[in-house]
């Protein structure tokens, strides 16, 4: 879709429960899931159950990793079957290029450091074939917006080989700049929209973060295509009530 051009709609999830991505499934509104591990309890198993869920229905699933253990978390998300991954927390350009390095193959040509791994996604000898690494090259690495720091060096991240889509997060970037829960601040929308605008410059996709469809428009017009809708633990018929304003 990201290559195409088309636009995305996603949701997240805080539960690994395989029956939450069953029900997201059977909606046959989402492209795909993402799985906030940065927030969650889990287990290495239940990020293999995630995805054999997830792969019942035409979505797909990414999985958000905060700043530590990012390289264990990102390899064993991608070896249970996430094809993409969220980096929480990046705070420089050098930061994002060592998230890119750890999720791209191990080889003279991407230069990465995913060796060959016989994890679910490439069971039975399949690991380190032409599959494999193409498997690999094509992770969708997205990279959280959301220190100051990240802010300043945003045109250097934006150039950065590999990174395919960006997101802001106000909420971390409220608390880092001594704003916490000013998020919907004059002054904070300004950086935000700052982000927007910068990515579309750069032509990196942007994702934005909403609570309700009608929140849309504001994105929409800055150029936003890309879009994640709501997480469950916020109310418990948040996705039937959003499924019926769609």
């Amino acid at each position: 879709m990201l290559n195409a051009g088309k636009p995305s709609f996603g949701t997240r999830v805080q539960s690994s429960w395989p029956s939450t991505a069953e029900i997201i499934g059977y909606t046959g509104l989402f492209d795909y899931v993402e799985f906030i591990a940065e927030n969650a309890p889990f287990d290495l198993y239940a990020l293999d159950n995630l995805c054999r869920a997830v792969e019942l229905f035409d979505m797909s699933a990414m999985i958000k990793v905060d700043a530590e253990h990012y390289g264990f978390m990102a390899q064993r998300g991608i070896g249970a079957g996430f094809q993409s991954v969220n980096f929480a927390d990046c705070r420089s350009a050098a930061d994002v290029r060592e998230r890119v390095k750890v999720t791209r193959p191990d080889t003279p040509e991407h230069g990465g450091t995913f060796g060959a791994g016989m994890r679910r996604f490439a069971y039975m000898g399949h690991d380190a074939s032409p599959e494999y690494v193409k498997a690999l090259q094509d992770v969708v690495i997205v990279i959280m917006i959301e220190k100051q720091s990240a802010v300043d060096q945003l045109d250097e991240i934006l150039t950065v080989k590999g990174v395919d889509m960006i997101q802001w997060g106000p909420s971390d970037y409220s608390m880092n700049i001594g704003m916490a829960g000013a998020k919907t601040s004059p002054e904070i929308k300004a950086v935000e929209r700052k982000v927007f605008e910068t990515a579309n410059k750069y032509g990196i996709p942007a994702r934005a973060e909403i609570a309700s469809v009608d929140q849309a428009k504001y994105y929409l017009d800055m150029g936003v295509q890309h879009f994640n809708l709501g997480v469950n633990i916020r109310s418990s018929t948040s996705l039937i009530i959003f499924s019926i304003k769609i």
